[in-house]
Parts: C-alpha cells; structure tokens; sequence
C-alpha cells in the first residue's frame, strides 16, 4: 500500500508539471495565424503511417537511419510495458496485462529484445556525437548546450534501457530461485541471467525492484524534460506528420490580406461585406514570431535538429548564411522569449525585438533559392520555405526592402508587365533581322 501511495503521488506530481508545461504552450499557439484547414484524413493517416511509423524518409541515409528507425521502433513497444507499469504501480497488481496471454509474451520479448537493440543504437549515437565530428551536427546555431542537451537526453534513453534489461533480469531470476514460473517472455533476459551464478533470491528481488523504480522514475522525469529540449520530437514527430501540408511542395500558398486586397478592387461591395471597416489592419508576412502561422510554429517544436535540411541547402553547401535548421530554432526560441510576455501583456506587447533581424537577418532570408531541398529531405515533413518566404513577403509589402536585383524586376513588372526592362511593343526587336515569319 505503501508503493502505491508513493506512486500515485509521484504520478501526479508527474501529470501536474507537464500539464502546466502543455498549457503553457498551447497559450502561445493562441497568438499564431492560421494555416491550411486539416481534411484529407485517410490521405494524412497513410503519411503518417508512410513517414512516421514507416521512417521512409530517414533510410534515406541507410545505415544510421537504420539504428534510429529501430530506436523508434524500440520505443512503439516499449511503451506497453511502461503502460503496464503504471497499472501496476497504481493498483498494486503484479503484470496486470499477462491477461492477453499468447499476446502478451509477443509483447514482453519484443520490449526485452528491442531493449538491447535501442540500447546499442543510443551508444552508437553517443559515440557519433562525441568522438566524431560530423559536419551537419555544426553550425552557428549549434552551441555547446545544444550539444550538451542532446548528450543528456541520448543518456537517459540509455539508463532507461538498462534499467529495463535489469528490471528484467532480476524478474528472471528471482523466479529462478524460488521456483516460481516467469509470466512472459524475456529472451535477452533470460539469456543474460544464464551467465549470472551468484546471489541469493533476496538480491535479485531487490534488483528488479530498485530497476523498476529506477525506470518508471526517470521515464517521468523524461517527459517532464522532453518540451525543454530538441527531443520534443519524441511526442511531436508523429503529429507533425499527421499535420503535413498536402500540396507539392512548389506551390507557395497565397495570403489572404493579399485575395481581400484584389477582391476589393474588383468587387468593392463584396470585399467590404467580408471585410468590416473597423477591422485592424493585419500586418503582411511575417515579422515576429506571432505573425506565424500555427503550423510553422509547430514545426519549430517538433524539429530533431538532425541538420539534414541544412546539409542539402543549395545556399549553404555554397557558404551563405542560410540554414533551414537555424530558422526553425530561431522561431522556437523567438516564442519562447515573447511568448509568456503576450501572456502576460496582450499579443500588441512589445520588448523592441523581433524575430526579423534580432533573430534571422535578412541576408539569410534572401540566400533560399526556394528549392525546396529542405522541406523534402526532413525527416518529419518540416516545410522551410513557407516561413522563409512569408518573412520576405514582410520586407517587400511592409518595408518594401529587397535586393537591387529584385526592386528592378519590380519595377520592371509595374512599368512594362514584365520582369524584363523591355517594353511589350520592343520585347521582338532581337528577332527583327532574322528570317523569321513573325505572323
């Protein structure tokens, strides 16, 4: 009974932070656009299924994307047991789910060998990070406690899965010893234990319980500090592909400012039906973080900072300064700084700072050739150039700001109807001393 009150109270604690955490968050959803309307349901449920749990996309690098597809994998059964747990630490019941039978040793030797699996595959990660310098885990945005955020959490995934397999073990053997038969399936386990030749039944009771306390503790702790750090991706990757954008990925969506704007001129009765008078005027593209749209924040919370859309950038494979990966971080960092003063003081809060320029400069803005490299190579379906391009749609239309090559194609399209500097009636003139029937 005792157990179950320390638990019960544990868990709670557990729920109450990330519940705060969660709506802490979901406040500063309240100050972004809107995006596309979510249909297409049974299409987004095969991509997700597709990118997500079929992890397509990350085999495009083979080998590693094989080690991480497993430590998803690992994670999609794993995560019964951990269910099992909390049943268990609730009740005070012992396996409450071997009720499933045939089932529930698939389960319990699928958890006991994926284990292992995740466990060699955290290490490999470890290894990489520290030992090797990989060149897309670099960049100016990736400082020291980025590095450092991602060691700690590839750590604690590794003491989960060990204390899983100890959990294990000491189940197994403490059975062993009073002769008692194991409910499920534990062939690592099971093979592990074989080698173990020491230690009484007390000693092995007492490993499988510091073990299943030791797991259930740090997988609270784990959630708890998942939002605060680039593994969020562990809760968000899966939605995020659910919540993809369904058009090809040239197709920039139009702004609805701009559809009322040219309703208006040509249908001035219609437009002022749709639009009221007194209506605030929306400020065009983005400039600061509230000014995105609830799917590219998303976004910004859901990307792993693997450096595979900076890696196939154009731009920055030639040396600019853009990096796809920065412009999500930047985002997510921009909210996190206003966010909680919008709470606070109204989305027109102002600390003199903004997403723009404080945050991405304008030479990076004007590096994307809109290739769409990026958004195509992320592995959860992150759409770069939408957020890209709404924030040169603020220098244009608000600050009217642009390269010199760009302002005379402007100015080209507004005097002759197109980007050349030709007029209509001159745009032949090459072509006048050939032999070219022009009729």
């Amino acid at each position: 009974m005792t157990k179950q009150i320390i638990f019960a109270i544990t868990l709670l604690l557990t729920l109450g932070a990330f519940a705060y955490t969660v709506n802490r968050i979901v406040s500063f959803f309240r100050f972004t656009r809107p995006a596309f309307p979510v249909k297409n349901f049974g299409k987004r449920f095969g991509v997700m299924m597709n990118v997500a749990f079929g992890q397509t996309k990350i085999f495009r690098k083979p080998v590693i994307g094989f080690f991480h597809a497993l430590v998803f994998w690992g994670f999609c059964i794993i995560i019964f047991g951990s269910l099992e747990m909390l049943i268990d630490g609730l009740t005070g019941t012992e396996r409450v789910l071997k009720a499933l039978g045939p089932v529930y040793n698939i389960i319990m030797a699928s958890g006991d060998i994926f284990a292992l699996l995740v466990a060699v595959s955290i290490i490999i990660f470890l290894a990489r990070r520290i030992f090797f310098h990989i060149k897309r885990f670099e960049g100016i945005e990736m400082n020291k406690m980025t590095h450092i955020d991602a060691n700690i959490a590839l750590s604690i995934i590794l003491i989960l899965m060990i204390s899983l397999l100890t959990m294990n073990i000491g189940y197994v053997k403490y059975n062993s010893q009073i002769g008692e038969a194991t409910v499920g399936l534990f062939p690592v386990s099971s093979l592990i234990a074989g080698f173990i030749t020491e230690g009484q039944a007390e000693s092995f009771s007492l490993m499988y319980q510091a073990s299943w306390w030791c797991h259930i503790l740090l997988i609270f702790l784990f959630a708890n500090l998942l939002p605060y750090s680039k593994h969020f991706h562990v809760f968000m990757s899966v939605p995020n592909v659910f919540l993809s954008r369904l058009d090809p990925l040239g197709k920039l969506p139009n702004m609805d400012s701009i559809t009322r704007e040219v309703k208006l001129m040509l249908d001035p009765n219609a437009a002022f039906a749709a639009q009221p008078s007194d209506a605030p005027v929306e400020r065009f593209g983005v400039k600061d973080a509230e000014d995105a749209s609830w799917k590219n924040y998303f976004d910004s919370l859901s990307c792993t900072q693997c450096g595979r859309c900076t890696s196939v950038c154009p731009a920055n494979i030639t040396g600019k300064k853009l990096s796809p990966r920065k412009i999500m971080m930047d985002l997510r960092a921009r909210m996190k700084e206003k966010g909680p003063l919008m709470v606070k003081n109204g989305r027109d809060f102002s600390d003199n700072r903004s997403l723009l320029r404080d945050f991405i400069s304008e030479e990076e803005i004007w590096a994307c050739t809109t290739c769409n490299a990026c958004a195509k190579e992320c592995p959860i379906n992150i759409n770069h150039p939408t957020l890209i391009v709404d924030i040169r749609r603020y220098l244009v239309m608000e600050e009217a700001s642009a390269p010199g090559e760009i302002k005379a194609m402007f100015n080209n399209i507004e005097n002759n109807g197109a980007p050349w500097q030709y007029s209509a009636e001159d745009r032949l003139n090459w072509a006048k001393e050939l032999d070219i029937n022009m009729k």
